[in-house]
């Protein structure tokens, strides 16, 4: 099967380039790797997109692992998850040989 083929740093990478893959994703992960956190709302505030846009961007970030996100009613706080987005910086370091 193709996918046996590929190591599991080539697959997280992969994933990691897909969640990064829009200029509005890349956008909140400047934001938030400037900041400790930051909540859903204001987020909103600062991108002319609608929250449910905005939602799905953070979703598809949570989902690759490089964000977190912990409900305090009746917002969401939204972190970068460090271990990761070091993994993120490791692994595109390696496949730019830089």
């Amino acid at each position: 099967m193709l996918s046996e083929f590929f190591s599991s740093e080539q697959k997280q990478l992969a994933r990691f380039a897909r969640a990064l893959g829009h200029p509005v994703r890349i956008y909140i992960m400047e934001l938030l790797s400037k900041q400790s956190c930051c909540y859903s709302g204001d987020l909103s505030e600062d991108l002319p997109i609608a929250k449910s846009t905005l939602s799905q961007h953070l979703k598809e970030l949570k989902e690759a692992g490089l964000i977190q996100g912990e409900i305090e009613a009746p917002k969401i706080k939204y972190c970068v998850n460090t271990e990761n987005w070091e993994k993120a910086r490791s692994l595109f370091k390696i496949l730019l040989k830089i």
